[in-house]
């Protein structure tokens, strides 16, 4: 069964299987695309893709739902390898692959230059035609590849990293002559663009007409329309760059010429001032050496005027001598310890006799010489406070009487009031 309709509801499990809904504007489907069959797409399958498909329509028991086993699919309104290209392209570019800032810049001046492509076609001949007319010096490997059909892809991608590999090449070029569009499919594999990203050395793409368009153009550094044009990008013309050489070694000895004539010029010159120069030296010179006379002397008043000021110092640090101060302060120091200590004897006996007047005034206030004219110091037992008056203790209590030698221990019979006797 042939249906027409729009892809929804893909899913993709880790089986392989592919599994999605077929519908359109007023009917739907289940479908199912078994992993033989996903694995010889050659597009991805996305939500919203408008497809035309054949396959047998079947019944899934678990669910009693009809379903289709697709065995082909193609995109409505263009071709599966034109979708697959595009969907590449999009892949590629959103990597960087394409980006104008990652590519190199060809050789001026190549001594090699690598080409990868088939020996049979008439490519090779023109490119090396080319070549050989442009710049007979140039140093070509070749290696043969074939450009078209089963084997082709890993061929190319094996040559341009034997050509990187070797490590002289200076440029590469990969390409083949005009065909269709089946024929030219090989330089839209992903590992061939891939390989020719990957290059350290620049690749330039020359793949069929000017009108043939590739995924190798977009990945090498330089398209070019033909490969004869590629030729001719890589290789200089050796008659011109001579001819530039010739004419540039021309204008530099024309330069140097100049410079010379010029030098010369300036060296005369200085040769007639050199002639007046050695009599402006002897000047300088008679010069000099009556600097240096006038130098010494001054140096010699100098010196003089140091050694008179150094006498005059001499005197003065003799008169200020500590020798002398030391030998006046020690005729000094004895009058001044006898005075010293004779200061020091009045002041004892003074501070001696305000001592023992002091010590007469405190025994006059001692309590102990009261004691001695007859008086003492009653205190309570057991507390040992002084009695100041007789409401002070309770008849029958016991006091201790101080005396200014020794102690009575009394008991009070009779208390008697102030102003009762």
């Amino acid at each position: 069964m042939w249906l027409e309709g729009e892809i929804s509801n893909l899913r993709a499990p880790g089986s392989g299987h592919l599994y999605c809904t077929l519908k359109d504007d007023s009917s739907q489907i289940r479908a199912v695309i078994f992993r033989p069959t996903a694995l010889r797409l050659r597009f991805g399958l996305e939500d919203g893709l408008h497809v035309i498909v054949r396959g047998r329509v079947t019944v899934y028991e678990p669910r009693g739902e009809y379903q289709i086993i697709l065995e082909y699919l193609e995109p409505q309104g263009r071709g599966a390898q034109q979708l697959a290209l595009e969907q590449l392209k999009n892949r590629l570019a959103a990597e960087g692959l394409f980006d104008q800032g990652r590519k190199k810049p060809l050789p001026a001046f190549p001594r090699t230059v690598g080409i990868v492509t088939s020996l049979s076609g008439a490519a090779v001949r023109d490119m090396m035609t080319v070549l050989h007319r442009r710049c007979p010096i140039l140093r070509l490997i070749l290696a043969p590849v074939l450009v078209q059909g089963e084997g082709s892809v890993e061929q190319i991608v094996a040559a341009v990293r034997s050509l990187t590999a070797m490590g002289h090449v200076d440029v590469i070029i990969v390409g083949r002559g005009g065909g269709s569009s089946e024929d030219l499919w090989s330089f839209n594999d992903e590992k061939v663009v891939r390989a020719i990203a990957e290059s350290p050395v620049p690749i330039v793409s020359a793949v069929g007409h000017e009108t043939d368009i590739t995924m190798a153009d977009f990945a090498a550094d330089l398209r070019a329309p033909t490969p004869s044009a590629a030729a001719e990008a890589v290789a200089p013309v050796l008659s011109e760059v001579l001819d530039r050489l010739g004419e540039l070694t021309m204008r530099s000895r024309r330069a140097i010429r100049r410079h010379c004539e010029g030098t010369r010029s300036q060296l005369d010159l200085l040769v007639s001032y050199l002639a007046n120069v050695r009599f402006l030296v002897l000047e300088d010179m008679q010069q000099m050496d009556g600097v240096v006379i006038r130098m010494c002397q001054a140096m010699q008043e100098l010196l003089k005027q140091g050694w008179d000021q150094l006498h005059a110092f001499q005197h003065v640090l003799i008169g200020r001598s500590p020798a002398a101060q030391v030998r006046h302060g020690t005729t000094l120091v004895p009058q001044l310890l006898s005075r010293l200590q004779q200061m020091m004897r009045f002041g004892m006996d003074r501070r001696t006799q305000e001592a023992h007047a002091c010590l007469a005034r405190l025994h006059t206030l001692s309590p102990l010489a009261i004691l001695d004219r007859g008086y003492s110091i009653v205190e309570t037992v057991p507390a040992r406070r002084i009695v100041r008056a007789a409401s002070q203790v309770l008849v029958g209590q016991e006091v201790v009487a101080r005396l200014a030698r020794g102690q009575l221990r009394c008991t009070v019979n009779e208390t008697v009031p102030e102003g009762s006797v």
